[in-house]
């Protein structure tokens, strides 16, 4: 009935969809199994991707061939840039999405693929045999034979969900959880745990009074996710603030008895960064007000989203809370908030493929990792599919490094650190973000790509010509000497210091505030150069020159890190026998494995004397 897979992904979330998108444009013949078809590509919780780090993660998947930036440029509602008052490495695209049409898109473009097959069904266990995977086992009793396989659960295994007192078996409202993967793992020797997540209620647009909130429209100009050029909407959906008051947090206090996480009934641990309203009136008691956006949820449907609102007490308590809140006096709900437990594996389990260590060909990708949110799925499933085929090929994996992309950081934390909570992508995670900027994600990662086979002639084509144009730009306003009179009423406009001789262009523009933008009105010699370059260009060219002392810093630091990786572990070492060393790296140097003295020291619990004990033994 089935032929024999080159990958079987095991999911069709965020990870699952990446992961057959990876193998299948890698060449390898793909099935993709899913209980639920038409819940492929599902938004589970808010209706948006990108943010603050995860906008910079949807680039990256973009920029080496992956669909997630695509299918959002064709589905969002509404796009904004974040902390564009901050400096260009905190700068993050974030896009409103079309929760159904951002499905079906994701769907549409997996059904037109060759390569890729469906099933739709639980899958109940792995063919494992001598330590390798040979494929899955559905709950029919099919055995599916493949040569490599990607586990992207997601929040379906042995799920729970919670509502106040109630519980319901289950990996998302409305659909059964995935039993039997978990116990074979743990029976091979798996370490697994739990965690928890959460979704607020989702309201009836047409019974909110928009006039008692603030409007947030989105960015007059659309630069959207994909380094293609994919046609953007003409236009844009509004969100909209409220806020909570003592009122509402007085209520829902009342139903903290009833509360899950407070009970002791919900044993996994939440999101830190992303808590729900009942953790936030706990923890911050002594603020009065919580912030809450209300997000539209298509462009064809009068749902809502409350991001900020995520609950699981009593639907009863949610409702009554929610009546409190400026605006949604009148408000009806379709469906409450709810909490929900699931079963995740500690990615110190894992290699940095992605592969695990215990069972060769087999992947994990996504929440299984003990991740949150889309983007972080995404382009773990991306990487984990990819390699899955190098696997079932037999050649090398790709791994990305720290200092290449937020998906290097990402899977570098993962599997040397560990999480004991949901773990989620921020700025601040990564030591060279300067680096890792949003504007020039395909200047890193599309060449990398194109070498392996990832991307098309076209794309490698256009970070050609980027390449081209950012260096003309730089040549032309390093050369190029300006006046103190053409500039002096821009300068006295935004309180810059004057110009008392001719000074170089790039000089100018190292002044805070300065751009080159702005100096076009002033500089008609500068506006006629610039009119023929693509506005992303000008704005990568001109980072590059006003960071310049910055990013070369962080290039410094990168080439002394790389050192420590050029010093490689066998991983038949055994730590144990080096008597140096403590006892807890000793230890966690066993478990993990790592390859290179740079992995090594990024272990939690590796301190830099125990890297100087392993470095004398290499030299030895």
């Amino acid at each position: 009935m089935f032929p024999k897979y080159d990958v079987i992904v095991v999911g069709a979330g965020h990870a699952g969809c990446e992961a057959a998108v990876a193998a299948a444009n890698a060449g390898s013949k793909v099935l993709l199994v899913t209980m639920n078809m038409n819940t492929i590509a599902q938004m589970s919780c808010n209706p948006a991707m990108g943010g603050i780090a995860k906008g910079q993660i949807v680039r990256e998947i973009d920029a080496m061939g992956g669909y997630s930036g695509i299918v959002t440029d064709l589905s969002m509602v509404q796009f904004r840039m974040l902390n564009r008052s901050k400096g260009p490495a905190m700068w993050s695209p974030r896009a409103q999405s079309d929760r159904m049409l951002f499905a079906a898109k994701w769907r549409q473009m997996l059904e037109q693929h060759p390569n890729v097959d469906f099933w739709q069904e639980m899958v109940s266990g792995l063919l494992v045999k001598q330590g390798r995977v040979g494929g899955v086992r559905t709950s029919m009793g099919l055995e599916i034979e493949s040569k490599t396989v990607v586990l992207t659960n997601g929040t379906f295994l042995n799920g729970i969900i919670h509502i106040g007192e109630k519980k319901l078996g289950g990996g998302r409202a409305g659909e059964k959880a995935a039993t039997g993967i978990t116990e074979q793992l743990v029976n091979l020797g798996f370490e697994s745990g739990r965690m928890k997540t959460g979704t607020p209620p989702r309201l009836d647009g047409r019974t909110i009074d928009y006039s008692k909130t603030e409007i947030q429209e989105g960015d007059e100009h659309i630069e959207g996710f994909s380094f293609l050029d994919i046609e953007k909407p003409k236009k844009q959906l509004p969100c909209h603030i409220t806020y909570t008051n003592t009122k509402v947090h007085d209520i829902l206090r009342s139903g903290f008895d009833k509360s899950p996480m407070f009970s002791g009934r919900i044993s996994g641990s939440g999101p830190r960064y992303c808590p729900s309203i009942e953790d936030k009136i706990d923890r911050f008691a002594e603020r009065d007000r919580h912030q809450l956006f209300i997000e539209p949820e298509g462009w064809d449907t009068v749902e809502i989203y409350v991001n900020g609102f995520s609950s699981s007490l009593p639907e009863d308590v949610q409702y009554k809370a929610l009546l409190e809140i400026p605006g949604f006096e009148k408000v009806k709900m379709f469906r409450p908030g709810y909490a929900i437990e699931y079963d995740y594996f500690p990615p110190t389990q894992l290699a940095n493929s992605l592969e695990t260590n215990l069972v060769k060909g087999l992947f994990f990708a996504g929440q299984i990792n003990g991740t949150t949110g889309y983007e972080e799925a995404a382009c773990q499933g991306f990487m984990a599919g990819f390699n899955a085929h190098k696997a079932a090929n037999e050649e090398e994996a790709l791994v990305l490094t720290r200092d290449e992309a937020y998906i290097g950081v990402l899977i570098d934390d993962l599997i040397n650190k560990g999480t004991k909570e949901p773990y989620r992508m921020f700025t601040s995670r990564a030591e060279f973000r300067l680096l890792l900027r949003q504007d020039n994600a395909d200047l890193r990662l599309t060449p990398k790509a194109y070498e392996l086979g990832m991307v098309s002639e076209e794309r490698m084509a256009r970070v050609k010509k980027k390449e081209e144009d950012i260096s003309k730009i730089i040549d032309f306003v390093k050369s190029y000497s300006v006046a103190p009179e053409l500039l002096e009423s821009y300068l006295e406009g935004i309180e810059s210091a004057s110009m008392f001789q001719k000074m170089k262009l790039d000089k100018v523009l190292s002044r805070p505030n300065v751009s080159l933008h702005a100096m076009r009105s002033h500089l008609p010699v500068l506006d006629e150069f610039l009119k023929d370059f693509r506005s992303e260009h000008i704005e990568t060219a001109e980072i590059d020159m006003k960071y310049e002392g910055y990013i070369q810093k962080e290039q410094e630091q990168v080439l002394k890190m790389r050192k420590l990786e050029n010093f490689v572990l066998k991983e038949s070492l055994d730590y144990s026998l080096l008597k140096s060393l403590s006892a807890e790296a000793s230890e966690k140097l066993n478990r993990i494995k790592p390859k290179t003295l740079g992995q090594a020291s990024r272990i939690s619990g590796v301190s830099p004397s125990d890297i100087s004990v392993l470095m004398v033994y290499l030299n030895r």
